[in-house]
């Protein structure tokens, strides 16, 4: 896995983020200001309810430009001696199953793929992020998730 194409990959994939955000926000303001959205009695609550909308959607939109800036501050090519924040983690689970994840400030569950793998971005809050802080290439962690008791090995650290 090259973490160069994952840098590469979870911009883009921030970047969709960011303008579905911008364009359902840019869709609510326009709602809300639309002429059909004006209230014809007391009780009409349309333009409100719109209004709302809008601001929802901008949050969303706010959201994403913070989610991309943090980013942008956590990631180097440089390999870390310890799993942390901006690092790209090899692991194999109990099953010999391989999975990638990028240990991100933000977005936990966010996923790309490149070929036919795939990187899962996790956060340090995740149970397997606090399982995984500090650790080393080749050691073990056993962690518990969902009532049940994992086992991972760290392969790779980059």
């Amino acid at each position: 896995m090259n973490k160069s194409h994952v840098i590469e990959h979870l911009r883009f994939a921030l970047e969709c983020k960011l303008q579905e955000a911008q364009e359902a926000a840019d869709s609510a303001r326009a709602d809300a200001i639309h002429e059909q959205s004006a209230a014809e009695t007391q009780y009409d609550s349309l333009s409100i309810e719109s209004g709302y909308l809008a601001e929802g959607q901008s949050e969303r939109v706010d959201q994403a430009h913070r989610a991309i800036q943090a980013f942008e501050q956590t990631y180097t090519l440089s390999r870390p001696g310890v799993v942390q924040v901006g690092a790209l983690v090899e692991l194999v689970d109990e099953q010999d199953q391989h999975h990638w994840f990028y240990v991100g400030p933000c977005e936990g569950g966010l996923k790309v793929i490149l070929g036919t793998s795939e990187v899962r971005v996790i956060t340090l809050a995740s149970p397997v992020g606090q399982a995984l802080q500090g650790r080393e290439q080749g050691e073990e962690v056993e962690f518990n998730f969902n009532g049940k008791t994992q086992w991972l090995e760290v392969l790779e650290l980059q």
